[in-house]
Protein backbone atom coordinates (compact mmCIF):
# COMPACT_ATOMS: atom_id res chain seq x y z
CA UNK A 1 0.00 0.00 0.00
CA UNK A 2 3.06 2.36 0.92
CA UNK A 3 4.71 1.39 -2.28
CA UNK A 4 1.46 2.15 -4.39
CA UNK A 5 0.99 5.62 -2.97
CA UNK A 6 4.76 6.69 -3.50
CA UNK A 7 4.41 5.42 -6.80
CA UNK A 8 1.39 7.50 -7.26
CA UNK A 9 2.99 10.66 -5.61
CA UNK A 10 5.85 10.36 -8.11
CA UNK A 11 3.44 10.33 -11.23
CA UNK A 12 1.61 13.34 -9.89
CA UNK A 13 5.17 15.19 -9.24
CA UNK A 14 6.22 13.86 -13.23
CA UNK A 15 2.58 15.44 -14.80
CA UNK A 16 3.17 18.46 -12.70
CA UNK A 17 6.89 18.88 -13.87
CA UNK A 18 5.37 18.33 -17.83
CA UNK A 19 2.75 20.81 -17.73
CA UNK A 20 5.17 23.50 -16.57
CA UNK A 21 7.33 22.77 -19.30
CA UNK A 22 4.69 23.10 -21.93
CA UNK A 23 3.51 26.39 -20.31
CA UNK A 24 7.01 27.30 -20.90
CA UNK A 25 8.05 26.19 -24.04
CA UNK A 26 4.22 26.21 -25.89
CA UNK A 27 4.36 30.03 -26.33
CA UNK A 28 8.05 30.14 -27.49
CA UNK A 29 7.43 27.53 -30.59
CA UNK A 30 4.08 29.33 -31.47
CA UNK A 31 5.97 32.37 -32.23
CA UNK A 32 8.86 30.55 -33.87
CA UNK A 33 5.90 29.37 -36.21
CA UNK A 34 4.31 32.73 -36.92
CA UNK A 35 7.91 34.03 -37.38
CA UNK A 36 9.04 31.62 -40.30
CA UNK A 37 5.64 31.82 -41.97
CA UNK A 38 5.86 35.61 -42.27
CA UNK A 39 9.30 34.92 -43.56
CA UNK A 40 7.95 33.23 -47.13
CA UNK A 41 6.57 36.56 -48.76
CA UNK A 42 6.04 39.92 -46.99
CA UNK A 43 5.21 42.91 -49.00
CA UNK A 44 6.40 46.42 -47.41
CA UNK A 45 3.69 48.91 -48.89
CA UNK A 46 5.20 51.76 -47.86
CA UNK A 47 8.15 51.21 -50.25
CA UNK A 48 6.32 48.75 -52.53
CA UNK A 49 8.94 46.20 -52.24
CA UNK A 50 9.01 42.37 -51.81
CA UNK A 51 11.43 40.60 -49.30
CA UNK A 52 11.53 36.89 -49.41
CA UNK A 53 14.46 35.70 -46.49
CA UNK A 54 14.13 32.42 -48.11
CA UNK A 55 13.64 31.39 -51.67
CA UNK A 56 12.13 28.54 -50.77
CA UNK A 57 8.29 28.64 -50.30
CA UNK A 58 5.73 25.90 -49.33
CA UNK A 59 2.88 25.02 -52.09
CA UNK A 60 0.36 23.17 -49.82
CA UNK A 61 1.59 20.60 -47.87
CA UNK A 62 4.47 20.04 -49.96
CA UNK A 63 8.06 20.00 -49.57
CA UNK A 64 9.21 23.04 -50.64
CA UNK A 65 10.48 24.11 -54.40
CA UNK A 66 14.36 25.09 -55.01
CA UNK A 67 13.31 28.54 -57.18
CA UNK A 68 17.63 29.07 -57.90
CA UNK A 69 17.45 25.85 -60.56
CA UNK A 70 14.29 27.81 -62.31
CA UNK A 71 16.58 30.92 -62.70
CA UNK A 72 19.33 31.74 -65.31
CA UNK A 73 21.23 34.22 -66.81
CA UNK A 74 23.60 32.17 -68.87
CA UNK A 75 25.18 30.13 -65.96
CA UNK A 76 22.97 27.19 -66.51
CA UNK A 77 21.18 25.70 -69.48
CA UNK A 78 17.76 25.84 -68.81
CA UNK A 79 16.02 23.91 -71.57
CA UNK A 80 18.41 20.85 -71.59
CA UNK A 81 16.20 19.57 -74.95
CA UNK A 82 18.70 21.87 -76.81
CA UNK A 83 21.95 21.07 -75.14
CA UNK A 84 25.63 20.67 -76.48
CA UNK A 85 29.42 20.92 -75.45
CA UNK A 86 29.83 24.70 -77.03
CA UNK A 87 26.52 25.83 -75.08
CA UNK A 88 27.88 23.58 -71.87
CA UNK A 89 31.01 25.30 -72.51
CA UNK A 90 29.21 28.38 -72.51
CA UNK A 91 27.32 27.86 -69.32
CA UNK A 92 30.46 26.90 -67.71
CA UNK A 93 31.96 29.81 -68.52
CA UNK A 94 29.46 32.01 -67.79
CA UNK A 95 29.53 30.49 -64.03
CA UNK A 96 32.84 31.82 -63.67
CA UNK A 97 33.00 35.03 -64.91
CA UNK A 98 34.80 34.65 -68.05
CA UNK A 99 31.93 36.21 -70.21
CA UNK A 100 34.28 36.23 -73.09
CA UNK A 101 34.78 32.54 -73.93
CA UNK A 102 31.09 32.35 -72.74
CA UNK A 103 30.17 34.09 -75.29
CA UNK A 104 32.46 32.63 -78.01
CA UNK A 105 31.15 29.34 -76.95
CA UNK A 106 26.84 30.41 -77.19
CA UNK A 107 28.22 31.64 -80.88
CA UNK A 108 29.91 28.31 -81.45
CA UNK A 109 26.54 26.79 -80.07
CA UNK A 110 24.19 28.82 -81.96
CA UNK A 111 26.82 27.30 -85.21
CA UNK A 112 25.24 24.24 -84.29
CA UNK A 113 21.50 25.28 -83.67
CA UNK A 114 20.66 28.17 -85.13
CA UNK A 115 17.61 28.26 -83.68
CA UNK A 116 18.10 28.37 -79.97
CA UNK A 117 16.70 31.47 -78.57
CA UNK A 118 18.50 30.42 -74.99
CA UNK A 119 21.49 30.27 -76.34
CA UNK A 120 21.42 33.81 -78.14
CA UNK A 121 20.00 35.30 -74.89
CA UNK A 122 23.25 34.11 -73.33
CA UNK A 123 25.58 35.41 -75.40
CA UNK A 124 23.77 38.93 -75.11
CA UNK A 125 24.09 38.80 -71.62
CA UNK A 126 27.81 37.82 -71.33
CA UNK A 127 28.36 40.90 -74.03
CA UNK A 128 26.25 43.25 -71.17
CA UNK A 129 28.50 41.37 -68.73
CA UNK A 130 31.70 42.32 -70.38
CA UNK A 131 30.15 46.23 -70.93
CA UNK A 132 29.57 46.27 -67.08
CA UNK A 133 26.17 48.46 -68.14
CA UNK A 134 23.51 46.80 -68.40
CA UNK A 135 19.47 47.15 -68.11
CA UNK A 136 18.11 44.06 -67.03
CA UNK A 137 14.83 42.31 -67.57
CA UNK A 138 13.44 39.91 -66.63
CA UNK A 139 10.99 36.96 -68.67
CA UNK A 140 9.17 33.67 -67.67
CA UNK A 141 8.09 31.04 -69.66
CA UNK A 142 6.80 27.21 -69.30
CA UNK A 143 9.82 25.74 -69.89
CA UNK A 144 8.69 22.44 -68.17
CA UNK A 145 5.06 22.88 -69.12
CA UNK A 146 5.31 23.59 -73.05
CA UNK A 147 8.37 23.55 -74.52
CA UNK A 148 7.35 24.62 -77.67
CA UNK A 149 5.04 27.46 -76.52
CA UNK A 150 8.68 28.73 -74.20
CA UNK A 151 11.12 28.96 -76.92
CA UNK A 152 8.61 30.79 -79.08
CA UNK A 153 8.30 33.55 -76.67
CA UNK A 154 11.70 33.59 -76.11
CA UNK A 155 12.95 34.14 -79.81
CA UNK A 156 10.66 37.58 -79.62
CA UNK A 157 12.60 38.04 -76.47
CA UNK A 158 15.75 37.21 -77.83
CA UNK A 159 15.69 38.58 -81.37
CA UNK A 160 14.42 41.83 -79.47
CA UNK A 161 17.57 41.75 -77.44
CA UNK A 162 19.96 40.74 -79.83
CA UNK A 163 18.70 44.05 -82.30
CA UNK A 164 19.44 46.69 -79.66
CA UNK A 165 22.18 45.15 -78.39
CA UNK A 166 24.08 45.04 -81.57
CA UNK A 167 23.68 49.14 -82.64
CA UNK A 168 24.95 49.39 -78.96
CA UNK A 169 22.22 48.94 -76.58
CA UNK A 170 19.86 51.84 -75.24
CA UNK A 171 21.77 54.98 -74.32
CA UNK A 172 24.89 53.15 -73.74
CA UNK A 173 23.68 50.39 -72.04
CA UNK A 174 23.21 46.87 -73.01
CA UNK A 175 20.01 44.26 -72.29
CA UNK A 176 20.40 41.89 -69.95
CA UNK A 177 17.49 39.05 -70.16
CA UNK A 178 17.22 36.82 -66.97
CA UNK A 179 15.23 33.47 -68.02
CA UNK A 180 13.00 31.74 -65.62
CA UNK A 181 10.76 28.85 -65.78
CA UNK A 182 7.97 28.75 -64.64
CA UNK A 183 5.75 25.50 -66.24
CA UNK A 184 2.57 27.18 -66.64
CA UNK A 185 2.28 26.69 -62.86
CA UNK A 186 0.26 29.34 -61.55
CA UNK A 187 1.63 28.65 -57.96
CA UNK A 188 5.28 28.64 -59.17
CA UNK A 189 4.08 32.19 -60.92
CA UNK A 190 3.65 33.34 -57.41
CA UNK A 191 6.77 32.55 -56.67
CA UNK A 192 8.80 33.70 -59.31
CA UNK A 193 7.10 37.27 -59.68
CA UNK A 194 8.36 37.41 -56.06
CA UNK A 195 11.88 36.79 -57.03
CA UNK A 196 11.64 38.92 -59.81
CA UNK A 197 10.03 41.64 -57.10
CA UNK A 198 12.92 41.23 -54.79
CA UNK A 199 15.81 41.43 -57.29
CA UNK A 200 16.21 45.11 -57.76
CA UNK A 201 17.87 44.76 -60.49
CA UNK A 202 15.40 43.14 -62.77
CA UNK A 203 13.75 46.74 -64.26
CA UNK A 204 10.51 44.92 -66.03
CA UNK A 205 9.23 41.73 -66.55
CA UNK A 206 8.12 39.97 -69.84
CA UNK A 207 5.36 37.28 -68.54
CA UNK A 208 4.19 34.92 -68.28
CA UNK A 209 2.32 32.61 -71.03
CA UNK A 210 -0.81 31.36 -69.88
CA UNK A 211 -3.20 33.77 -68.26
CA UNK A 212 -3.88 31.29 -64.95
CA UNK A 213 -0.40 31.83 -64.52
CA UNK A 214 -0.45 35.57 -65.48
CA UNK A 215 -3.61 36.03 -63.24
CA UNK A 216 -1.89 34.53 -60.08
CA UNK A 217 1.30 36.41 -60.69
CA UNK A 218 -0.13 39.86 -61.21
CA UNK A 219 -0.83 41.36 -57.76
CA UNK A 220 2.27 40.58 -56.40
CA UNK A 221 4.44 42.81 -59.76
CA UNK A 222 1.25 45.35 -58.86
CA UNK A 223 1.68 45.19 -55.14
CA UNK A 224 5.95 45.13 -56.07
CA UNK A 225 5.76 48.30 -58.09
CA UNK A 226 7.30 45.97 -61.05
CA UNK A 227 5.89 46.47 -64.68
CA UNK A 228 4.24 43.38 -66.02
CA UNK A 229 3.47 42.76 -69.43
CA UNK A 230 2.53 39.26 -70.68
CA UNK A 231 3.03 38.30 -74.17
CA UNK A 232 0.21 35.94 -74.89
CA UNK A 233 -2.05 36.00 -71.40
CA UNK A 234 -5.43 37.48 -73.05
CA UNK A 235 -8.05 36.80 -69.86
CA UNK A 236 -10.28 39.83 -69.66
CA UNK A 237 -9.27 41.65 -65.65
CA UNK A 238 -6.06 41.08 -65.78
CA UNK A 239 -4.70 44.32 -66.75
CA UNK A 240 -7.66 45.57 -64.19
CA UNK A 241 -5.60 43.84 -61.16
CA UNK A 242 -3.29 46.83 -61.23
CA UNK A 243 -1.61 49.70 -62.90
CA UNK A 244 1.80 47.58 -63.63
CA UNK A 245 0.23 45.07 -65.63
CA UNK A 246 0.32 45.66 -69.34
CA UNK A 247 -0.51 43.07 -72.52
CA UNK A 248 1.22 42.89 -75.46
CA UNK A 249 -1.76 41.02 -76.80
CA UNK A 250 -4.88 41.27 -77.82
CA UNK A 251 -7.31 40.96 -74.97
CA UNK A 252 -9.98 38.06 -75.62
CA UNK A 253 -13.18 40.09 -76.39
CA UNK A 254 -11.39 41.98 -79.55
CA UNK A 255 -10.29 38.49 -80.88
CA UNK A 256 -13.18 36.43 -79.89
CA UNK A 257 -15.63 39.20 -81.90
CA UNK A 258 -13.20 39.32 -84.67
CA UNK A 259 -13.89 35.23 -84.97
CA UNK A 260 -17.82 35.19 -84.39
CA UNK A 261 -18.22 37.97 -86.87
CA UNK A 262 -16.61 35.36 -89.45
CA UNK A 263 -18.18 32.08 -88.65
CA UNK A 264 -21.46 34.20 -88.59
CA UNK A 265 -21.47 36.62 -91.47
CA UNK A 266 -18.79 35.15 -93.92
CA UNK A 267 -19.15 31.56 -93.07
CA UNK A 268 -23.17 31.39 -92.27
CA UNK A 269 -22.83 29.12 -89.04
CA UNK A 270 -25.26 30.31 -87.18
CA UNK A 271 -25.66 27.62 -84.50
CA UNK A 272 -22.63 26.69 -82.33
CA UNK A 273 -21.55 24.55 -80.20
CA UNK A 274 -18.80 25.45 -77.43
CA UNK A 275 -15.70 23.12 -75.91
CA UNK A 276 -13.94 25.33 -73.22
CA UNK A 277 -12.03 24.46 -69.74
CA UNK A 278 -13.65 25.56 -67.23
CA UNK A 279 -10.94 25.59 -64.84
CA UNK A 280 -8.92 27.93 -67.00
CA UNK A 281 -9.30 31.99 -66.79
CA UNK A 282 -8.55 32.27 -70.72
CA UNK A 283 -10.80 29.30 -72.13
CA UNK A 284 -13.43 30.58 -69.77
CA UNK A 285 -13.53 34.54 -71.22
CA UNK A 286 -12.97 33.14 -74.63
CA UNK A 287 -16.62 31.39 -74.78
CA UNK A 288 -17.86 33.92 -72.76
CA UNK A 289 -16.65 37.36 -75.18
CA UNK A 290 -17.36 34.59 -78.33
CA UNK A 291 -21.05 33.86 -76.61
CA UNK A 292 -21.99 37.22 -76.27
CA UNK A 293 -20.57 38.15 -80.08
CA UNK A 294 -22.05 35.18 -81.86
CA UNK A 295 -25.52 36.54 -80.62
CA UNK A 296 -24.80 40.23 -81.40
CA UNK A 297 -24.13 39.29 -85.21
CA UNK A 298 -27.32 37.21 -85.57
CA UNK A 299 -26.48 33.54 -84.35
CA UNK A 300 -27.07 31.69 -81.30
CA UNK A 301 -24.83 29.34 -79.20
CA UNK A 302 -26.44 25.45 -78.97
CA UNK A 303 -26.67 24.08 -75.57
CA UNK A 304 -24.34 21.04 -75.81
CA UNK A 305 -21.66 20.42 -72.84
CA UNK A 306 -18.28 20.20 -73.35
CA UNK A 307 -15.65 20.76 -70.64
CA UNK A 308 -11.94 19.71 -71.17
CA UNK A 309 -11.10 19.52 -67.72
CA UNK A 310 -14.49 17.46 -66.56
CA UNK A 311 -13.56 13.81 -65.25
CA UNK A 312 -16.25 12.50 -67.44
CA UNK A 313 -15.07 14.23 -70.60
CA UNK A 314 -15.43 12.02 -73.85
CA UNK A 315 -13.73 13.18 -77.09
CA UNK A 316 -15.74 11.26 -79.11
CA UNK A 317 -19.13 11.56 -77.82
CA UNK A 318 -19.50 15.32 -78.59
CA UNK A 319 -19.34 15.86 -82.17
CA UNK A 320 -22.32 13.42 -82.40
CA UNK A 321 -23.89 15.53 -79.36
CA UNK A 322 -23.55 18.71 -81.11
CA UNK A 323 -25.48 17.86 -84.12
CA UNK A 324 -28.28 16.08 -82.31
CA UNK A 325 -28.27 19.87 -81.03
CA UNK A 326 -28.73 21.45 -84.02
CA UNK A 327 -25.37 22.56 -84.26
CA UNK A 328 -23.62 23.34 -87.84
CA UNK A 329 -20.08 24.59 -86.33
CA UNK A 330 -18.06 23.86 -82.95
CA UNK A 331 -15.49 26.39 -81.50
CA UNK A 332 -12.81 24.90 -79.76
CA UNK A 333 -11.02 27.37 -76.70
CA UNK A 334 -8.62 25.51 -75.39
CA UNK A 335 -6.17 26.53 -72.62
CA UNK A 336 -2.65 25.92 -73.92
CA UNK A 337 -2.64 22.35 -71.35
CA UNK A 338 -5.75 21.16 -72.94
CA UNK A 339 -4.30 21.15 -76.57
CA UNK A 340 -4.74 17.56 -76.60
CA UNK A 341 -8.18 17.11 -75.93
CA UNK A 342 -9.19 19.50 -78.52
CA UNK A 343 -7.72 17.83 -80.99
CA UNK A 344 -9.39 14.82 -79.79
CA UNK A 345 -13.18 16.17 -80.32
CA UNK A 346 -11.60 17.52 -84.08
CA UNK A 347 -10.78 13.62 -84.59
CA UNK A 348 -14.10 12.43 -83.45
CA UNK A 349 -15.74 14.99 -85.74
CA UNK A 350 -15.22 13.62 -88.85
CA UNK A 351 -15.76 16.64 -90.91
CA UNK A 352 -19.39 16.76 -89.81
CA UNK A 353 -19.01 20.07 -88.18
CA UNK A 354 -17.58 23.51 -89.54
CA UNK A 355 -14.27 24.16 -86.78
CA UNK A 356 -13.24 27.24 -85.23
CA UNK A 357 -10.52 27.60 -82.92
CA UNK A 358 -9.10 30.25 -79.98
CA UNK A 359 -5.67 31.32 -80.22
CA UNK A 360 -4.55 28.75 -78.22
CA UNK A 361 -5.16 26.22 -81.24
CA UNK A 362 -2.18 27.83 -83.11
CA UNK A 363 0.46 25.53 -82.18
CA UNK A 364 2.39 23.00 -83.92
CA UNK A 365 1.30 20.21 -82.02
CA UNK A 366 -2.69 21.25 -83.88
CA UNK A 367 -1.00 20.36 -87.11
CA UNK A 368 1.28 17.19 -86.75
CA UNK A 369 -1.54 15.71 -84.37
CA UNK A 370 -4.61 16.72 -85.83
CA UNK A 371 -3.80 16.66 -89.65
CA UNK A 372 -6.42 16.08 -91.82
CA UNK A 373 -9.28 16.58 -88.92
CA UNK A 374 -7.98 20.05 -88.36
CA UNK A 375 -8.08 20.81 -91.91
CA UNK A 376 -10.05 23.88 -92.52
CA UNK A 377 -10.34 25.06 -89.17
CA UNK A 378 -10.42 28.44 -88.72
CA UNK A 379 -8.60 30.04 -86.07
CA UNK A 380 -8.16 33.80 -84.44
CA UNK A 381 -4.44 35.25 -83.28
CA UNK A 382 -2.88 38.49 -81.96
CA UNK A 383 -0.82 38.09 -85.19
CA UNK A 384 0.18 36.41 -88.78
CA UNK A 385 2.46 36.97 -91.36
CA UNK A 386 0.76 37.94 -94.52
CA UNK A 387 1.38 39.33 -97.32
CA UNK A 388 1.58 42.91 -95.90
CA UNK A 389 4.21 41.88 -93.40
CA UNK A 390 6.51 39.55 -95.27
CA UNK A 391 8.94 42.56 -96.02
CA UNK A 392 9.15 43.98 -92.42
CA UNK A 393 12.10 44.42 -90.37
CA UNK A 394 10.69 41.84 -88.11
CA UNK A 395 9.97 38.84 -89.92
CA UNK A 396 13.18 39.24 -92.71
CA UNK A 397 15.36 39.07 -89.27
CA UNK A 398 13.27 36.27 -87.77
CA UNK A 399 14.21 34.31 -91.41
CA UNK A 400 17.68 35.29 -90.93
CA UNK A 401 17.95 34.20 -86.73
CA UNK A 402 15.05 31.28 -86.33
CA UNK A 403 14.93 30.35 -90.42
CA UNK A 404 11.01 31.32 -90.18
CA UNK A 405 8.73 34.08 -89.86
CA UNK A 406 7.54 32.85 -86.21
CA UNK A 407 3.73 33.41 -85.22
CA UNK A 408 1.81 35.24 -82.92
CA UNK A 409 3.53 34.29 -79.31
CA UNK A 410 6.89 35.21 -81.24
CA UNK A 411 5.93 38.47 -82.73
CA UNK A 412 3.69 39.49 -79.33
CA UNK A 413 7.03 38.52 -77.05
CA UNK A 414 9.28 40.66 -79.05
CA UNK A 415 6.48 43.35 -79.40
CA UNK A 416 6.64 43.36 -75.48
CA UNK A 417 10.29 43.52 -75.22
CA UNK A 418 10.48 46.35 -77.86
CA UNK A 419 7.59 48.21 -75.60
CA UNK A 420 10.34 47.99 -72.62
CA UNK A 421 13.51 49.30 -74.81
CA UNK A 422 11.11 52.15 -76.14
CA UNK A 423 10.41 53.04 -72.43
CA UNK A 424 14.61 52.90 -71.64
CA UNK A 425 15.03 54.84 -74.44
CA UNK A 426 13.07 57.81 -72.85
CA UNK A 427 15.01 57.76 -70.12
CA UNK A 428 13.68 55.92 -67.62
CA UNK A 429 15.77 53.22 -66.33
CA UNK A 430 14.14 52.38 -62.64
CA UNK A 431 10.67 50.56 -62.06
CA UNK A 432 8.99 53.77 -61.37
CA UNK A 433 9.91 55.62 -64.38
CA UNK A 434 9.03 52.61 -66.72
CA UNK A 435 5.40 52.18 -65.38
CA UNK A 436 4.87 56.17 -65.52
CA UNK A 437 6.32 56.43 -69.28
CA UNK A 438 3.98 52.86 -70.35
CA UNK A 439 0.82 54.72 -68.82
CA UNK A 440 1.47 58.00 -70.63
CA UNK A 441 -1.44 57.89 -73.10
CA UNK A 442 0.93 59.56 -75.46
CA UNK A 443 3.17 56.43 -75.52
CA UNK A 444 3.96 54.61 -78.64
CA UNK A 445 6.50 52.47 -79.84
CA UNK A 446 7.06 50.39 -83.10
CA UNK A 447 6.28 46.52 -83.04
CA UNK A 448 6.37 43.60 -85.27
CA UNK A 449 4.56 45.21 -87.81
CA UNK A 450 2.46 47.87 -86.25
CA UNK A 451 2.60 50.67 -83.88
CA UNK A 452 2.41 49.58 -80.30
CA UNK A 453 -0.23 51.55 -78.21
CA UNK A 454 -1.83 51.05 -74.55
CA UNK A 455 -5.57 51.68 -73.78
CA UNK A 456 -6.00 53.91 -70.60
CA UNK A 457 -6.56 49.76 -68.83
CA UNK A 458 -3.27 48.76 -69.75
CA UNK A 459 -4.61 46.66 -73.20
CA UNK A 460 -3.36 46.95 -76.43
CA UNK A 461 -5.34 47.94 -78.70
CA UNK A 462 -5.24 45.99 -81.71
CA UNK A 463 -7.20 43.35 -83.89
CA UNK A 464 -6.28 39.92 -84.74
CA UNK A 465 -6.20 37.94 -87.52
CA UNK A 466 -7.55 34.94 -88.92
CA UNK A 467 -5.81 32.28 -89.77
CA UNK A 468 -7.26 28.58 -91.97
CA UNK A 469 -5.82 25.17 -91.28
CA UNK A 470 -4.82 23.80 -95.08
CA UNK A 471 -2.38 21.61 -96.95
CA UNK A 472 1.32 23.01 -97.11
CA UNK A 473 4.91 22.64 -97.04
CA UNK A 474 6.40 25.18 -94.30
CA UNK A 475 5.93 23.40 -91.23
CA UNK A 476 6.86 19.72 -91.93
CA UNK A 477 3.47 18.17 -91.03
CA UNK A 478 1.96 18.43 -94.12
CA UNK A 479 -0.41 21.00 -93.05
CA UNK A 480 0.02 25.07 -92.20
CA UNK A 481 -2.18 28.22 -90.74
CA UNK A 482 -2.42 30.30 -93.52
CA UNK A 483 -3.82 34.14 -93.00
CA UNK A 484 -7.20 34.07 -94.84
CA UNK A 485 -6.18 37.56 -96.15
CA UNK A 486 -3.45 35.85 -98.47
CA UNK A 487 -6.34 33.54 -99.91
CA UNK A 488 -8.27 36.14 -101.32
Amino acid sequence: MWDQKINFKKKNIVLFVYVIILSLIGPIIFWVSNKENTNVVKINKSDRTVSNNNILEKIGNREPINLQGRFSLGEKILVSADTNPQKQAGAIAFANGDYSTAHTQFLSSLQVQGNDPEALIYANNAIAALQKNELRIGVSVPIGGNLNVAKEILRGVAQAQHEINKSGGVNGRFIKVQIANDDNNPELAKQIASEFVQDKKIVAVVGHNDSNSSMAAAPIYHQGGLVMITPTSSAKNLTQIGDHIFRATSSTRGLADQLAEYAVNAARKTNIAICADSTSRVSTSFKEEFTWAVYEHGGKIVSTQCDFSATDFNAFDIPSKAVSDGADALLLAPSVVQINQAIEVARANKGRLSLFGNHSTNTYAVLQQGQSDVNGMVSVVAWYPDQKSANSPFVQEAVKLWGGSGNWRTAMAYDATKVLIASFRSGSTNRHEVQKVMANPYFAANGATDEIKFMPSGDRNMKGTLVRVQPGKKSGTGYDFVAIENQR
